[in-house]
Parts: structure tokens; C-alpha cells; sequence
């Protein structure tokens, strides 16, 4: 879930590119509404009837941009595709507190944890949920990785750090607050990476300790 701040608008998916020049405000329009939709009602739930319906257009100028609901889902991931590359500075640290603000924008956006939850249900369209993981959540993982990764070459942590369990926590902390109603703690990201970088045998810097003293008691 993973969300980003690196989003990029794309061209819809399976849209056609023959005939006339096509009015891109209608798409943007439907893209907006349909992403709402999905993050509301879920992929069984989405009419895109509905959609048009509400992006102030018809039925008939959605289908020729988007012949189907999978079609329609896949649209919207492509445009919250993640094309972050990873970080390999110096200082590994710095950089997973950076990745890790990143990702808290990321899915702090109105609609973004509930499009999470859509993409857990068993009625999401199987396809549409392997886009989600291949664009959304694969390239968040990714860069986690690597950070723990150059932070290991740099004998940084221990050489042994279970790397999968490390990348899930980073942002996992962060779901099993949303579901225990829980607000985001101020300094989240800075205090998630003190924890881990210490649970794999790394340092964190003096300063980044002081906001980890009464993480424990936040409500």
C-alpha cells in the first residue's frame, strides 16, 4: 500500500488513438471520478454508469475511451504509477526516512487507504489487482530494499537482517495503525526508521533518537 508522491498522469490505457483529436478534459474528468468511485464502492461496486454520470459526460464517450470496468481500474493505476528510482547515497538512513515520508503522503491522500482496501477484496478484478502491485506497491518495495541493501555493503546493519520482514514493517507499522483507528504519530517517518535501523543492528543518529522516546504512548 502502499501510496506515492511521485504520480505522474499517463495516457489512459487501451484508449484508442485513431480518428479525431479527442477532448482530454473528459478523460482527466473520468479518471478523477472513477478513482473515487473505486476508493468508495470498491471494483464490484464501481458503475461506471455512475461515472459518467458524475464526470458529466455519457456512458457512450467513456466505453469508446474505455471499452470495460478492467479497463477503466487499469486506467486509474497507470496514473498513480510509482517512477521513483531508488536512493543509493551515503547515507542509507537519511534515505529511508525520506522513503518513508514519501510514503505517508503517498497514501495519506483523501481516497488512497480505502483504493488499499479495494485492492484486498476477493471481487477486485484479479488483473487489475496484479497492476496494482506491479506499479504501486512493487517499486515502494523495491526502494526499501535497495536503501537496507546499500546500508548492508556499507556495513551499516548486520549483514544477516531478514530483508522481507524489514521492508514489510516499514510500511506496514503504518497500515495496523489506520486499522486500530490510530492517528499517524507527528514524526512518523523519523521514528520508524530509528526503530527498524536499531532491530537490524544499525545506529540511527543521535538527533533521530528524540522522537522515539514516548512512541509507545501515542493514542
Amino acid at each position: 500500500m502502499e501510496g506515492s508522491s511521485s504520480e505522474i498522469d499517463q495516457a489512459p490505457e487501451g484508449a484508442s488513438r485513431a480518428g479525431r483529436a479527442r477532448d482530454t478534459t473528459i478523460d482527466a474528468n473520468l479518471l478523477t471520478v472513477a478513482t473515487r468511485h473505486l476508493s468508495l464502492h470498491g471494483y464490484e461496486g464501481m458503475s461506471l454508469a455512475a461515472v459518467a454520470e458524475e464526470a458529466g459526460t455519457t456512458r457512450q464517450a467513456l466505453y469508446r475511451r474505455w471499452p470495460g470496468k478492467a479497463e477503466l481500474a487499469a486506467a486509474v493505476i497507470a496514473k498513480m504509477s510509482d517512477h521513483g528510482t531508488p536512493a543509493l547515497s551515503s547515507d542509507p538512513f537519511g534515505d529511508l526516512v525520506a522513503e518513508l515520508e514519501d510514503f505517508s503522503r503517498g497514501v495519506s491522500r483523501p481516497g488512497r487507504l480505502s483504493l488499499v482496501g479495494t485492492m484486498l477484496q476477493d471481487t477486485t478484478d484479479p488483473e487489475v489487482r496484479a497492476r496494482y502491485r506491479a506499479r504501486v506497491v512493487a517499486p515502494r518495495r523495491h526502494r526499501l530494499r535497495t536503501i537496507f541493501e546499500r546500508a548492508q555493503a556499507l556495513g551499516l546493519i548486520d549483514a544477516d537482517t531478514d530483508l522481507e520482514v524489514a521492508v514489510t514493517m516499514c510500511t506496514g507499522c503504518w497500515y495496523g495503525r489506520a486499522l486500530a483507528g490510530s492517528p499517524t504519530p507527528p514524526h512518523w517517518a523519523e521514528r520508524t526508521a530509528t526503530l527498524l535501523w536499531r532491530a537490524v543492528g544499525g545506529r540511527a543518529p543521535a538527533g533521530a533518537s528524540a522522537h522515539t522516546i514516548t512512541f509507545g504512548r501515542d493514542q
